[in-house]
This record gives C-alpha cells, sequence and structure tokens, in this order.
C-alpha cells in the first residue's frame, strides 16, 4: 500500500512543504511508495511556494483508512490529526513540537523530534548524503519551509542549524534570502480572499489551560493593518467560532514580522485578563501591542495562564 505523508489541519507551509519532501524521499531514495497529503486547503505563503517550485499540490483527505499506512509530519497531536489517526498504521512521526500524547501505534515506529525551527530542517538532516539528490524543487520546498517557520531567521525558535541549513539550500539554488522571504511575506499577507472565520482558523492550535480551552490563532504579516482594519468583524466573529469549534476564547496574535511584535484583539474581559496575567501586559482598548512576541510554540503557548 502507498504510505500518505501529511501534517496538521489548517496546514502551513511546512505542513504542506514537508509531507511533499519525504513523500519524494521514501519514494526516491528509500523505493516506498508513498504520496503526501493535506488535512485542508494550505495558507496563501504555501500556495505560494507550490506556484513558485512548480509543485502539484497534494490532495486534500479529511480521514484516513484503517490500516492504512501513514507518517506524520509536523505534528503529534491527535486533535491536529484525522479523526480515525490511531486506527491507521502509523509507520512514523517527524516533528519539531512538544509530545501531547495520545498517538496509538499497530508496533514500534520512528520518531524523531528535535529543538529545531523546521520539520524540514530535521528532514534534510535525516536524509544525510542522500539530501544532495533533491531536485530544485524539493530543495525550494524546504528553503521555504524552513524560511517559513523562523520568520527569515527572526523568530526565537531559530537555531543555527536551521540558518545553515537554508544558507546551504539557498546556496545550491542561487536564491537571495532577502529577496525570496519577501515574496513569501508578501503572499502571507495577502488575507483579502479569506472571511473572518477563515481567517482565525487559518493558522490555528487548540490548547487548554486549567481547564479552559483556547483557540489560538496566529496570522503572520509584513502589513498587520490589513488584519487590524478588519478587528471589529473578527472579534464578533471570535464568538462564532468559539461556539462551532467547542472552545471558550478564540485568541488572535497577529505577528508584524519587521517589528518582531504581537499585535492582540481584546474581544472581552477574560480575554483581556488572560493576556495581562501571561504577559505582564497593560490592557487599555480593544488592542494590545506584545514587543518581541514572535512565536506561538515557545512564547505564547507556554505563557498561557488563566
Amino acid at each position: 500500500m502507498t504510505t500518505q505523508v501529511f501534517g496538521h489541519k489548517s496546514p502551513d507551509t511546512d505542513s504542506t512543504g514537508s509531507p511533499i519532501i519525504w513523500a519524494w524521499y521514501l519514494n526516491e531514495v528509500k523505493g516506498e511508495a508513498a504520496k503526501p497529503a493535506l488535512l485542508g486547503e494550505p495558507n496563501t505563503e504555501a500556495a505560494f511556494m507550490l506556484t513558485h517550485w512548480g509543485l502539484d499540490k497534494p490532495e486534500i483527505i479529511s480521514d484516513v483508512e484503517a490500516d492504512a499506512p501513514v507518517v506524520i509530519v509536523d505534528t503529534n497531536n491527535p486533535a491536529e490529526l484525522p479523526a480515525s489517526i490511531n486506527s491507521a498504521d502509523i509507520r512514523a512521526i517527524i516533528d519539531h513540537h512538544k509530545l501531547v500524547g495520545g498517538l496509538e501505534t499497530k508496533g514500534p515506529i520512528d520518531i524523531t523530534v528535535r529543538p529545531l525551527a523546521c520539520t524540514a530542517t530535521i528532514m534534510v538532516d535525516l536524509m544525510g548524503d542522500d539530501a544532495a539528490k533533491m531536485p530544485e524543487a524539493i530543495k525550494g520546498a524546504a528553503l521555504t519551509c524552513i524560511l517559513s517557520d523562523t520568520m527569515e531567521f527572526r523568530s526565537p525558535t531559530t537555531t543555527d542549524h536551521d540558518r545553515a541549513v537554508a544558507e546551504k539550500l539557498a546556496a545550491d539554488l542561487g536564491v537571495n534570502i532577502p529577496e525570496f522571504a519577501g515574496q513569501m511575506f508578501a503572499a502571507k499577507s495577502d488575507v483579502s480572499a479569506f472571511s473572518d472565520a477563515e481567517l482565525l482558523r487559518m493558522d490555528s492550535k487548540e490548547y487548554e489551560v486549567d481547564g479552559v480551552k483556547f483557540r489560538v490563532s496566529v496570522l503572520e504579516t509584513t502589513s498587520p493593518e490589513i488584519p487590524l482594519d478588519r478587528k471589529a468583524s473578527l472579534m464578533e466573529t471570535m464568538k462564532t467560532v468559539s461556539a462551532e469549534d467547542g472552545v471558550d476564547e478564540v485568541l488572535l496574535f497577529v505577528i508584524d514580522i519587521l517589528k518582531e511584535e504581537a499585535n492582540v484583539l481584546i474581544p472581552n474581559d477574560r480575554v483581556k485578563g488572560v493576556i495581562e496575567k501571561s504577559f505582564g501586559a497593560s490592557v487599555e482598548g480593544d488592542t494590545v501591542v506584545l514587543p518581541g512576541i514572535m512565536s506561538r510554540k515557545k512564547q505564547i503557548i507556554p505563557s498561557l495562564k488563566v
């Protein structure tokens, strides 16, 4: 059977590119039939990556069949995976997030979880000398993933190794990193085609803190004024999304990539209290700026208090 390789729901660039990279490796180097898949429509930056490097958009799937062989990348959280994931035959996990628990496997598997900024960086390492065999489009996907997850090395999750791998890929491809990253971020900033609900779910993850369930949404952009101009309707839509998704609150962090700060919408007193308690901020009005806050994984989630 063909192994499906996929990342998390609401696929960002890493969860779009890494399945493509690893499916290529399994097919072309390991001689194992594999194909990439997505658990939703890719975001605008991920779509840019596919177009720029001439890559086919992977098939979008809603669930997996019992005993179907799968490789999970860029997550290990069952809440971010298909409902039937524990009935599938999970062959491997490649990730860079904390262990959540809840996944069950049919037997011993290969698990690689490393404290790096990007899954694609880990994949290049796992390939070893075979990484040199990657065609231009696959190298391009890996470079795009790393620049996305590190926000062109601005994110506090960035390691020297992520930077070194990205710079080697860029040199191989003849890519100017600042110019290419600028194109990526411009694509990511174009959110005009998305509804408020789509924006709130596009790059979001569910987390529970002391019994309170949050959908923590992040919009990384070089043009924060675009989503912030929609703050009234976004805050109204937060109520709808909370009810539909079964969470208590939606937290929206609009990350200004260039200023390296987060703008947070404050729709109600509970969110105000959470932001003040979590980040030591003084909130007045319906928005607050959190200087230096760039990473959901490293800065936002670990800080949340209710």
